[in-house]
């Protein structure tokens, strides 16, 4: 059996206004439109246009490019039998070494916030490219001052000291530190399914399946379950802070949650069994990531962020993926909670693709961090990194990325819930701004998280061509 989401990348492949461009693009089969028009599409699903046009791509050819990459780079994850070959990119649209175009759904995980290249950026960029690249930590420079100033204007009180790494295993790893040094215990509690990096450190808080070894795992690192109502043992038709809910039914009064009661007791239980009456953390996601965008019920966190600074602990929101106006009606992901972490790390959307992360915590943790050891990061805020990541924080703001998020966002989750109703195979579908998840009922569950920016009429070409590549994997399955 072919999973769906292997013909999704055909059907986002479609040609550009490219002169070199191949005219026809044999990877849509004829069997792939034949279901578009079943479903009474009687065209294509047209692609959007795009007033950009791609450079001829002149660098190595394909071939050489599968031997370097299996003599020379390490065997990471790679999409696909036929691995794409990405050369340019242009805001929401990215363009391979044959010119074709395709809207990208999944911004370098959850990454490009701004779009690719943003001429804004790109300019600031080039500015500081040619004034300042490196200095360390060890001397001022304008830029480092200028992104803290702005950073910490966005983060309520008392989040407001800075310490600038380069990804975001990095800031969940420097988190770890300072709950460690600030509470004098050990003992870190993340959720199943949780990512929170794959560094040596970290490694103990991300409890999924294809990033845990045989070998000893961090000390320290405890795990609790994650508040699936959908997946796990309770849920109910309101529990989640989204326009779209699980198909499970309760009999809940709106102010009550049976599902959160239940996930708490079971927290409960982690705190009783499996760590000492002091405790070091707690890590969280917003949104789980990794785990297929995983929302948990309203107030859970509220509850649990209690119930961990009761034991001596700090609670630290990851804000990797959910931060900086991804989730529409917030900044923060944390703020959709209701709740203020005692310590918060970013990364991934700050630089929209360029190496960057932060922690921000409060200045007593901080000081408990500077009276156990001295932080030093070599690349941490160098010029480059600032810079970008001043000028994101302005198109975000200048451009009302957030406001589109929230608007295109549940537009787009509202049209993907419809699908429910026409494919069975369908379990979930849930999400909050431009960060949803399509859980299918057996095997898969896709993330959708594209660049702030993307349109309507882009969002209903993303479902059009979903609802076709849904439909040839059913009739393939049926034969």
């Amino acid at each position: 059996m072919t999973p769906a989401w292997r013909h999704l990348p055909r059907a986002l492949r479609l040609e550009t206004s490219s002169p070199w461009t191949p005219k026809t693009c044999p990877s849509l089969s004829r069997a792939f439109w034949r279901s578009v028009t079943k479903l009474g599409l009687h065209t294509k699903p047209r692609m959007p246009p795009c007033d950009f046009t791609p450079e001829r791509y002149q660098s190595m050819p394909y071939s050489r490019v599968l031997e370097v990459y299996r003599e020379h780079l390490s065997p990471e994850l790679v999409y696909f039998p036929e691995p794409l070959l990405l050369h340019q990119g242009h805001m929401q649209w990215l363009f391979d070494h044959e010119g074709n175009r395709y809207l990208d759904f999944f911004s370098g995980i959850v990454t490009v916030s701004v779009g690719h290249c943003h001429p804004k950026v790109n300019a600031v960029a080039q500015k500081q490219l040619g004034r300042l690249w490196h200095t360390s930590a060890l001397f001022f420079h304008p830029p480092i001052h200028e992104y803290a100033e702005k950073l910490s204007a966005l983060l309520p009180d008392p989040l407001k000291v800075i310490f600038l790494v380069n990804s975001g295993s990095e800031a969940n790893d420097l988190a770890m530190l300072m709950a460690r040094a600030h509470s004098k215990n050990t003992d870190i509690i993340s959720f199943r399914g949780a990512y929170h990096g794959c560094s040596p450190y970290t490694i103990g808080l991300s409890n999924v399946g294809q990033f845990k070894m045989t070998l000893p795992g961090a000390v320290g690192c405890q795990s609790t379950m994650c508040p699936d109502v959908f997946r796990g043992p309770w849920g109910g038709s309101h529990c989640r802070d989204s326009p779209v809910q699980t198909i499970r039914k309760c009999s809940c009064a709106p102010d009550c949650c049976h599902a959160e009661d239940q996930y708490i007791e079971q927290f409960k239980d982690t705190l009783s069994t499996c760590v000492g009456k002091s405790i070091a953390g707690f890590f969280a996601e917003p949104i789980q990531g990794v785990n297929g965008f995983v929302q948990y019920p309203k107030g859970f966190l509220k509850e649990a962020f209690q119930l961990v600074r009761e034991r001596g602990g700090v609670c630290i929101a990851d804000e990797v993926q959910t931060g900086f106006g991804r989730l529409g009606s917030h900044f923060w992901g944390f703020q959709t909670h209701g709740v203020l972490p005692d310590i918060v790390t970013m990364a991934k959307g700050i630089g929209n693709g360029f190496p960057m992360a932060a922690v921000v915590t409060t200045p007593e943790i901080a000081k408990s961090l500077a009276k156990c050891v001295l932080h030093f990061n070599t690349f941490g805020g160098n010029p480059m990194a600032c810079a970008i990541g001043s000028a994101v924080l302005e198109v975000i703001k200048e451009e009302k990325l957030q406001e589109n998020s929230q608007e295109v966002g549940t537009y787009l989750l509202l049209k993907l819930a419809k699908l429910q109703d026409e494919f069975e195979i369908i379990g979930d579908v849930r999400g909050k701004g431009l960060m949803i998840g399509i859980e299918m009922v057996k095997d898969k569950t896709f993330r959708i998280a594209p660049s702030l920016c993307i349109t309507k009429p882009e969002a209903d070409f993303a479902v059009d061509v979903f609802r076709a590549a849904v439909t040839q994997h059913m009739e393939r399955r049926a034969k």
